[in-house]
This record gives C-alpha cells, structure tokens and sequence, in this order.
C-alpha cells in the first residue's frame, strides 16, 4: 500500500446484510477498496490468502469458523494484512482472545462511521485501535490478577512509548538505531515485566499504571 493508494479491505460478518452495509459504506468514501467478503473465519482466511488485503475487518461469532480462530491462524501464517475486530460484542471472553490472537483493534458496531473510517486508517498504519469500553474492559482484565512487574529500563520506556504512538518495529529500530531484532527483544522484556502478551495489552496497562503520560 502506497501513501496515494485505497486502503484494500476483507469484510467478514455471516450476515450478508451486515457485509453489504459496510461495502457501501466504504465504496462510497474515497481512500478505500473492498476488495471482497467472507461469512465465517474458514473463508476469511481463504480469502485473505488470495486477496492480500491491507485490513481485514472481522466479526467473531460466526457459524462455520470463528473470528478469534481466524485471526489466531491468519497471525501464525505471517499474513501481511491488520485485523480490526467490528463485533457487538464487549465481554472479556470475547475481547481479550481477540486482542491476544493477534488482532490489531477492536471497535463495536454501533461506533460512528467516521471513527470506523479513523480506525481502518490507523490498523492500516499498524496502530492499535480500541473502542473505550474495549480498552477500558482490556486495563481492568490485565490489571486485577497480575502482581505488579519490575521496572521498566529507560530504553524499555522508549521503545514502549514508540509502539505506542503506533510506531512498527522496523521504524522504532531507525528511530533508536538499534536493529529489529533488539527491539523485539526489548518488546519481550516489556511484556513479561507487564504480565501481557501483546502491543495492545502493554500499551493499555502502561497507560494505567503511569508508565505513559
């Protein structure tokens, strides 16, 4: 994806309703390509193979393949495309699998079309992206059970305030002059200190333990 070039998108919901819906949508705000659909994570993940699309919005609940699934399998394969999650649903059992299968945001369906349009932008960029209640949901669900981690090294901070700011590994190894290797490094250490699995969970429970301004 250039900078001058539509954002290319997978819709996948099993209510062909919801899908057509969000064809239009996109198909009539520019800076987007819907390049096709699917009803369920199985299909999901053949599409995405022969489509490449830079985002794939994805529902979880689906009859014949779930999202979670898909997303988990879609991270293993290395694909190149960002997941954004657009459910109705907000509970734990959902959200956290989701964000640590791999996805890149999570939105509800009822949010407003210009902040869905905002969120397929930044998940295109490789910046996380949650709906408040989500991230709300996400700090509470990480902060209870953990014991809280040993400090964060002062490069930790700095690399953690980066990914943050939606930076990707290979930009945030420019910025420090390290290579990606040593950030991913860093990445590690940082979620084992916080008790996470992943960008999203370290950056939310960052934010709520003061680590980040």
């Amino acid at each position: 994806m250039t900078d001058d070039a539509p954002i290319s998108l997978l819709v996948v919901d099993d209510h062909p309703v919801v899908r057509d819906g969000l064809r239009g949508m996109f198909a009539a705000a520019p800076g987007f390509r819907v390049l096709g659909e699917a009803a369920n994570g199985a299909e999901a993940l053949e599409r995405a193979a022969a489509l490449d699309p830079d985002v794939i919005l994805m529902d979880l609940r689906m009859p014949g393949g779930g999202g979670v699934d898909a997303i988990r399998e879609l991270t293993r394969r290395g694909a190149r495309a960002k997941v954004l999650v657009l459910t109705t649903y907000d509970t734990d059992s959902d959200t956290l699998p989701a964000i640590e299968a791999g996805a890149t945001g999570y939105l509800l369906k009822d949010a407003p079309r210009d902040d869905l349009f905002t969120a397929v932008r930044a998940a295109a960029q490789g910046r996380t992206v949650l709906s408040p209640a989500v991230a709300s949901r996400l700090v509470s669900a990480v902060r209870a059970p953990r014991t809280p981690g040993e400090a964060l090294s002062a490069r930790e901070r700095e690399v953690l305030a980066l990914v943050a700011r939606g930076t990707s590994n290979k930009e945030i190894a420019r910025e420090l002059f390290i290579s990606e290797a040593t950030v991913k490094t860093h990445l590690t250490h940082v979620y084992a200190k916080l008790g996470v699995n992943d960008r999203a969970a370290a950056v939310a429970v960052a934010y709520d333990r003061g680590i980040l301004g």
